[in-house]
C-alpha cells in the first residue's frame, strides 16, 4: 500500500481577484477556498499527510483555519510560500514525510473531486511515470501575430493541464533540487530532467479560480449543488377548561394566560413547526414519529419534538435555512413577546425563525377565542452534486 502525501499550494496573494486577501482565504458559500480543496482532499485514498504551502505572511492565521477543519483525521503541515509557485513547492517538499507518492495541488483549483486524485495516484503508482489530469481543448485555436491571424491550430492534439500533479516523491524532490529554471508547473520540470509524463483524464469541475468571474461561477456551481425543499404545517388546539393549565408557546412560558389542552403541552407554534420540517424532508409527521401512543411525551415541552425533528432530519443529511411561523387567534397578544419567541425557537433550531400573528376576524372557533392554530412553512436543504 503506498503512502499518498498531498501539497495543496495555497501561498497565492489573489490580486487578479481583487479581494485584497489571499486567495485560498476568499470564500466560496461558507468555506473558503482552502477548506473547499481539505474536504476534498480529506477523501483521498491512502493519504497520510497534507502539506499547505501558505502565504508567507499568514501561516499562523491559514493553520488555525486547516487544522480546524482537518480536526486531526490526517497529518498535516504547514510551509511557507516562496517568490515563486515552485519555490512554495520545494519548501513543501521539505516537509513530506515518508510518503511513496507525492500529489501537488492548487487551492485555486478547489473543487477538483475526489476521484481525480485517486485515478492520479493510481496511475502513478501503476505506471512509475508522473502523471497529470488533462481535458481536451474544445474552442478553436488561432496562432495570432500582433492583430494577424497566422492560421489554425489542430486541436486535436492539444489539452488543458489541471492539478493534481503526480509523482514519486524522491523523484520529485530531486528534480527540484537541481532545478535551474522557474516553470510554469511540476511536470514541464520532471520533463525538462528527460522524464515522462502520463495523461489521466481531468474533470471539468477542476477548473482554477483565477479573476471574479470564477469565483462568480463558483458561487453559481456550489448553489446549483444545494437541493432545497419547502414544507408546511399546521397544529390547533383548544383552552384548557383548568384555568390552573400553564399555556406554552414557541417553547416559552405565558404567565397569567390559560394553557392548551393535548397530549404534550399543546404548544401550537413549535407543533406546526415540526410538522414542516417533517414535512419537507418527507419523513412523516408530528403524529406518526411523537404520537399520543408513547408516554414519555405526555406533558412534553413542544421543544423536544423540535429537537427530535432536527435530530431525523440531520440524520437524512437535511440541515433548516429557515421556518416562518403564523400564530392564528384573539389571544395571547403576540406582539409584546415576538422577539423573545424569535429568538428562543431561532437558537432551538439553528436557524432564522419569524413569527407573525392574525386573527379570524371573529369566525370560527378561533374567532370565539376557544383556542389558537398556527401555519408553518420551512425551507431545508442538503448538497445534492458532486461539490
Amino acid at each position: 500500500m503506498s503512502e499518498i502525501a498531498v501539497i495543496l499550494v495555497a501561498a497565492g496573494d489573489g490580486a487578479r481577484l481583487g479581494a485584497g486577501i489571499p486567495k485560498a482565504l476568499v470564500k466560496v458559500g461558507e468555506l473558503t477556498l482552502l477548506e473547499h480543496a481539505l474536504k476534498n482532499i480529506l477523501e483521498v485514498k491512502n493519504l497520510t499527510q497534507i502539506v499547505v504551502a501558505s502565504h508567507e505572511d499568514r501561516v499562523d492565521e491559514f493553520s488555525t483555519i486547516a487544522k480546524a477543519f482537518v480536526d486531526g483525521r490526517v497529518t498535516i503541515t504547514f510551509t511557507p510560500g516562496g517568490t515563486s509557485r515552485q519555490g512554495s513547492i520545494a519548501n513543501a517538499l521539505s516537509a513530506v514525510n515518508n510518503a511513496e507518492v507525492v500529489l501537488v495541488h492548487d487551492a485555486a483549483r478547489c473543487f477538483t473531486p475526489t476521484s481525480v486524485f485517486d485515478r492520479v495516484a493510481a496511475a502513478v503508482i501503476e505506471s512509475g511515470f508522473g502523471v497529470i489530469p488533462v481535458l481536451p481543448v474544445a474552442d478553436t485555436i488561432k496562432e495570432v501575430e500582433q492583430d494577424v491571424v497566422l492560421g489554425t491550430v489542430d486541436r486535436t492534439m492539444l489539452r488543458v493541464a489541471q492539478t493534481p500533479q503526480g509523482f514519486r516523491f524522491e523523484e520529485l524532490a530531486e528534480a527540484y533540487k537541481s532545478a535551474t529554471a522557474d516553470f510554469t508547473d511540476d511536470a514541464s520540470l520532471m520533463q525538462s530532467t528527460g522524464a515522462v509524463i502520463r495523461a489521466v483524464q481531468g474533470d471539468a469541475l477542476a477548473f482554477k479560480i483565477t479573476v471574479p468571474a470564477d469565483l462568480e461561477y463558483a458561487e453559481l456551481l456550489l448553489n446549483s449543488s444545494i437541493e432545497q425543499r419547502t414544507g408546511i404545517g399546521t397544529d390547533v388546539h383548544r383552552f384548557s377548561a383548568d384555568s390552573s393549565t400553564p399555556l406554552y408557546l414557541g417553547t416559552i412560558l405565558w404567565p397569567g394566560e390559560i394553557g392548551l389542552e393535548g397530549h404534550s403541552d399543546g404548544d401550537s407554534i413549535a407543533h406546526a413547526i415540526v410538522d414542516a420540517l417533517l414535512s419537507a424532508a418527507g419523513l412523516g409527521d408530528i403524529g406518526s414519529n411523537f404520537g399520543v401512543d408513547r408516554p414519555e411525551y405526555s406533558g412534553a415541552n413542544g421543544s423536544v419534538f423540535i429537537a427530535g425533528a432536527l435530530e431525523l432530519l440531520a440524520k437524512a443529511g437535511w440541515e433548516v435555512v429557515n421556518v416562518s411561523v403564523q400564530l392564528i387567534g384573539n389571544k395571547p397578544k403576540l406582539s409584546p413577546r415576538r422577539d423573545e419567541v424569535q429568538v428562543a425557537l431561532s437558537s432551538l433550531v439553528g436557524a432564522p425563525v419569524t413569527v407573525g400573528a392574525t386573527t379570524t376576524d371573529g369566525l370560527g372557533f378561533l374567532g370565539s377565542s376557544e383556542g389558537v392554530a398556527a401555519v408553518a412553512s420551512a425551507l431545508i436543504q442538503k448538497p445534492k452534486g458532486r461539490l
